[in-house]
């Protein structure tokens, strides 16, 4: 059985500020690129299965400039919908919401088609992926690759270890990295975690 990579793409201008980003879709900054293009001496020389990727523009364009080919868009990876927290730093909504966290607390609805989302809503669909992962790890023809966000790549590594989603919060994941989960007699585990060349 192969391994499941994950690739949090390369920084964008609303990673540096801290602003919370899901539908905004915000391009690589010139050193966000840079950090995709480096990725590729990690993650060349194997054979993948599969490579999947948030349908987000920063995030395919991470796995072009990481060559990775045959990249498939899935929904499924998208970032976490931040509602009414869109585009607002951690420490903007702790001046009307004082020791707020996105792990417990959630977010506040957004505009039309940004509801937000649970902590719970978000494992539903890392576990979605989580399926697909299996059915193409099963067949036992290389790694599966996953290109996607911070906060939904935490929901998915918790899920993978049999974590309730909320225990992504254990996981800090960097801009422009590759982290690791495979397995160790039959159960998952973290091999390697925020990788970078």
């Amino acid at each position: 059985m192969g391994d499941l990579l994950l690739v949090r793409h390369g920084e964008t201008e609303w990673s540096v500020s801290g602003q919370h980003t899901s539908y905004t879709d915000l391009p690589l900054t010139r050193h966000g690129e840079e950090q995709a293009k480096s990725l590729a001496s990690l993650l060349s020389g194997r054979t993948y299965a599969a490579v999947r990727t948030s349908p987000l523009a920063r995030a395919v364009r991470t796995a072009e400039l990481a060559g990775l080919t045959g990249a498939v868009p899935d929904a499924d990876l998208h970032e976490w919908d931040y509602g009414g927290y869109e585009g607002v730093t951690t420490d903007d909504i702790h001046r009307t919401r004082p020791g707020w966290d996105l792990w417990t607390d959630g977010v506040v609805p957004g505009p039309d088609g940004h509801p937000g989302e649970s902590p719970e809503e978000v494992g539903r669909r890392a576990d979605r992926v989580l399926a697909r992962v299996d059915a193409a790890l099963a067949r036992d023809d290389g790694d599966v690759v996953l290109v996607a966000h911070a906060h939904f790549l935490r929901v998915l590594t918790a899920r993978r270890l049999g974590l309730p989603p909320a225990e992504g919060r254990l996981f800090r994941l960097e801009t422009g990295t590759v982290s690791r989960l495979s397995t160790e007699h039959g159960r998952p585990v973290i091999a390697e975690w925020n990788t970078r060349p």
